[in-house]
C-alpha cells in the first residue's frame, strides 16, 4: 500500500507571531519556519505502520514556494521513501489545495492518505473533508490510535464523551490529531541519507488545474491587549465592581 503524507511549511510553533504593518498577513521574514507539527505526526505515523510492513512505500507532498525542500528534506530523513513538491508562490486555500492532491493521488496510484487534521497557521481544518469529498473516499478525522487490516482501516478518534472506533475500506483518508504519537527525531545518518532521497518538482501550472481562489483575506489583525488585573479587598468590593461593568445586574 502507498501512503501520501500532506506537508506544510509553517512558522515555528515556539515563534511568537508579528502581524505585518499593512495589515496583509503574518511577518514570515526571518523568521524560524518549521514542519506542521501535525503533519510531523502523520509522517512518523506512516513509518511506523511501514516498519510493521503494512505500506510498501511514503511519499510526502508539499504545495509551495522552493523553500519547503527543506522541509520535505526532514520528512525524507523521519522515513518517507519519496518527496514531491509542487511548486507555487501562491497562498492557496484548502479547495485548491485538495484539487492538487487528488491529481498527484492519481498521478501516484495512492490508497492512503495519512495527513494532519490542520496546520498551525491558518488553523483551516478543511483539507482532509474536501479531498475525501472529491475523491469520494472514506474518511475518518482526528485519529488517536490507526491499525491497518487487510482491506479496512480502524482508526480510534477521540469525541465529547470518549472515543469512537471506526472501521473504514481502503482507499481513504485519515487526518491525525496530537496524541496518535511523538514523532522521532531525524538522526544525523538518516539526515544525510535523505539528501540522495528522490525529491520530485512539479510546476502547479502543470497539472492544469482551476485553483482559482474564491475567497479573499481583507486584513489580518493582532488580538486586542489584555487589560491589567486589579486586586480588590472583599467581596463586596468586587461585587460593586460587576455590577459597574454590567457583568452581573
Amino acid at each position: 500500500m502507498k501512503i501520501l503524507v500532506p506537508i506544510k511549511r509553517v512558522v515555528d510553533y515556539r515563534v511568537k507571531i508579528r502581524v505585518k504593518s499593512d495589515g496583509t498577513g503574518v511577518v514570515t521574514e526571518h523568521v524560524k519556519m518549521s514542519m506542521n507539527p501535525f503533519d510531523e505526526i502523520a509522517i512518523e505515523e506512516a513509518v511506523r505502520l511501514k516498519e510493521k510492513n503494512q505500506v510498501s512505500e511514503i511519499i510526502a507532498l508539499a504545495i509551495g514556494d522552493n523553500a519547503s525542500q527543506e522541509t520535505l528534506r526532514t520528512a525524507l530523513a523521519m522515513g518517507a521513501d519519496k518527496a514531491i513538491l509542487v511548486l507555487t508562490s501562491d497562498n492557496l486555500l484548502p479547495r485548491s489545495i485538495a484539487k492538487i492532491l487528488k491529481k498527484i493521488i492519481a498521478m501516484q496510484s495512492i490508497e492512503m492518505v495519512l495527513m494532519g487534521k490542520q496546520a498551525i497557521d491558518y488553523d483551516y481544518n478543511q483539507t482532509g473533508q474536501m479531498l475525501a469529498a472529491q475523491l469520494q473516499w472514506a474518511i475518518a478525522t482526528f485519529a488517536s490510535k490507526i491499525d491497518v487490516k487487510d482491506n479496512a482501516v480502524v482508526v480510534v478518534r477521540e469525541v465529547d464523551n470518549g472515543l469512537e472506533t471506526l472501521q473504514l475500506t481502503k482507499p481513504c483518508v485519515i487526518t491525525v490529531d496530537l496524541r496518535l504519537n511523538h514523532p522521532r527525531i531525524p538522526t544525523l545518518p538518516n539526515i544525510m541519507q535523505a539528501k540522495q532521497k528522490p525529491l520530485e518538482i512539479i510546476p502547479v501550472n502543470d497539472l492544469s488545474l482551476d485553483l482559482n481562489n474564491q475567497c479573499q483575506t481583507l486584513t489580518v489583525e493582532s488580538p486586542p491587549l489584555r487589560q491589567g488585573g486589579k486586586i480588590v479587598d472583599n467581596i463586596v468590593e468586587l461585587m460593586n465592581i460587576l455590577k459597574q461593568e454590567k457583568i452581573i445586574s
